[in-house]
């Protein structure tokens, strides 16, 4: 079952590959445009911590190093969606979909996409950001090798999204300063929340 009929707000998906900048654009769009910011990786975090049945699933499945299933994360994201429908003067969806299957499946059940950032800058760029991050962040999987690997992932999966969805999709050059790449989006969502 649909709902996108409920859904009357704009819709964005913000897409990149690790360290590209997503979290830091997300925020500045929140800022600017007031837009509810909804990551399917917060949300399973989320749910795993409420302590919840889906949680304790949800968390066993993580444990094994499997995949949750597309179904429950959409299922997340549209709980999130329709809790916040009444008062959202839009939806920034973050680094979803993941795969061209979970982009269809999100438009017949939520809503039509309004709009794709694809938050975009070089491997080598992402490397070195990430690197950088792992002197902080204290995250396992911020290192050469495993970099590699998930740059590998992302982009075997995003260039089947950012094909199906070439006519919705804007690149943003994430090389420059953050001012700079949020200018860059600015004109694309100026005209959209004028």
């Amino acid at each position: 079952m649909s709902i996108a009929a409920n859904i009357s707000v704009p819709i964005i998906w913000v897409l990149g590959g690790p360290g590209s900048g997503k979290g830091t654009m997300c925020d500045k769009m929140v800022a600017k445009y007031g837009l509810v910011h909804l990551s399917s990786g917060d949300l399973l975090r989320n749910e795993v911590s409420s302590g919840s049945a889906r949680g304790k699933e949800l968390s066993a499945v993580m444990e094994r190093g499997e995949l949750v299933s597309r179904q429950i994360v959409l299922d997340l994201l549209k709980e999130a969606i329709m809790s916040n429908a009444a008062s959202a003067k839009g939806f920034l969806i973050d680094g979803y979909p993941r795969e061209k299957e979970q982009g269809e499946l999100f438009e017949q059940q939520i809503g039509a996409v309004t709009i794709v950032l694809y938050i975009d800058a070089a491997d080598d760029t992402l490397v070195k950001r990430l690197l950088g991050r792992a002197l902080t962040s204290g995250r396992a999987d911020d290192n050469e090798e495993t970099i590699k690997k998930r740059l590998h992932t992302f982009h075997t999966h995003n260039d089947a999204v950012l094909a199906a969805y070439e006519s919705k999709t804007k690149r943003i050059d994430s090389e420059p300063a953050p001012e700079v790449v949020f200018k860059q989006i600015e004109l694309h969502l100026d005209p959209i929340f004028k």
